[in-house]
């Protein structure tokens, strides 16, 4: 057993050491029970708004709490890692020719660049304390990370539903490490939305039902990244010139003024071909095309027939009569999803007399 005053000190090192790594927001919080946060994702869950990502509620005992998924952790420690914008996230809105991706997707896969620096934290944890035991998380196992990120105190889950921290905006990548050594919690964050609801009001799809709520089957982020077939055509011209997620509900909080890209890590900087891309560039992607054109990069995993599916609702929406030949040709896809995408683009470049 670790004495109270070790782990004081070894808590105060693992600060800094996860601050040398590149982590912007470190915080302590228990691995046990929260019944509100449970009863509130039982409630989303049975209101089907996850839409089809049925893998919330398959595993959704083990997302419920830490030691759902893990009954040895004793302490979580929530952690962030700023991506922050260097301009305007809606600069490129209503753009004819240029195609916007969320800001996250510029740069490259923040799965390897967060999780590298979780691995290197955990190792330096374990040479301290070669007794205990941990593991590491980045959005890719059932874990809460925005909820577990209030707890320990790195920001508040906005209305917008993503963490928002005082520091850093709404720009902040989460990790996980489960830990079985009992650290002290910090202080919850308390919620600092106040009477704002820049982010509701920004939404193009409604997709907040209510503040704190989101309806997936309405985001745009989850339309174009998660939902494999045609996209509802009442969303459609709402994507605007999204081809990939949708910043606008982050963009427009009031506390990203204290964002600064300067804290963004190195790695994460935006790739200059995929801050201001012609849409046309992507239109004539095949598969190999697509991959090694997204090498590196989180957009890789929707797969070309996805990417091409947006792009191709961003070429209608355009109203640029120059795409129109690309998109002919894209009307004899072999993927079903793809023709029916240019068929309704087309005949949003040349709509009947």
């Amino acid at each position: 057993m670790v004495k109270a005053a070790s782990l004081e000190g070894l808590q105060a090192a693992l600060r800094e050491k996860a601050r040398e790594l590149g982590f912007v927001a470190c915080g302590f919080t228990g691995a046990g029970t929260d019944p509100l946060r449970a009863e509130r994702f039982e409630e989303w869950l049975g209101e089907g708004r996850h839409g089809s990502m049925e893998w919330m509620e398959s595993r959704k005992v083990q997302r419920a709490s830490p030691q759902g998924l893990w009954p040895e952790a004793q302490s979580v420690i929530a952690l962030g890692m700023s991506y922050a914008p260097d301009g305007d996230p809606l600069a490129l809105e209503g753009d004819a020719e240029k195609a916007r991706i969320s800001v996250y997707a510029q740069g490259r896969d923040y799965h390897d660049i967060v999780k590298k620096a979780l691995k290197a934290l955990a190792r330096w944890l374990i040479e301290r304390e070669p007794e205990s035991e941990l593991k590491v998380f980045v959005d890719t196992a059932p874990v809460m990370e925005k909820p577990l990120g209030q707890a320990a105190g790195i920001g508040w889950q906005g209305k917008h539903t993503n963490l928002v921290s005082r520091e850093h905006g709404s720009w902040l990548f989460l990790g996980a490490i489960y830990s079985t050594l009992p650290f002290a919690p910090d202080e919850t964050h308390r919620d600092l939305c106040g009477n704002c609801r820049a982010c509701q009001d920004a939404c193009p799809t409604d997709a907040f039902p209510t503040p704190y709520k989101l309806d997936a089957r309405r985001c745009i982020s989850y339309l174009t990244i998660e939902h494999k077939g045609p996209i509802p055509e009442e969303f459609r011209e709402a994507l605007g010139n999204r081809i990939y997620g949708c910043d606008d509900c982050l963009a427009v909080c009031p506390w990203n003024k204290f964002a600064d890209a300067a804290h963004r890590h190195i790695k994460l900087a935006p790739r200059e071909k995929l801050t201001a891309p012609r849409l046309a560039e992507f239109l004539d992607f095949d598969d190999a095309g697509f991959r090694q054109f997204f090498s590196g990069s989180p957009i890789k995993r929707v797969g070309r027939d996805r990417f091409v599916r947006n792009c191709l609702y961003a070429a209608g929406n355009s109203g640029n009569g120059a795409l129109a030949a690309q998109v002919e040709k894209l009307r004899c896809d072999p993927n079903p999803v793809v023709a029916e995408a240019a068929d309704w683009a087309a005949a949003r470049l040349s709509p009947s007399p």
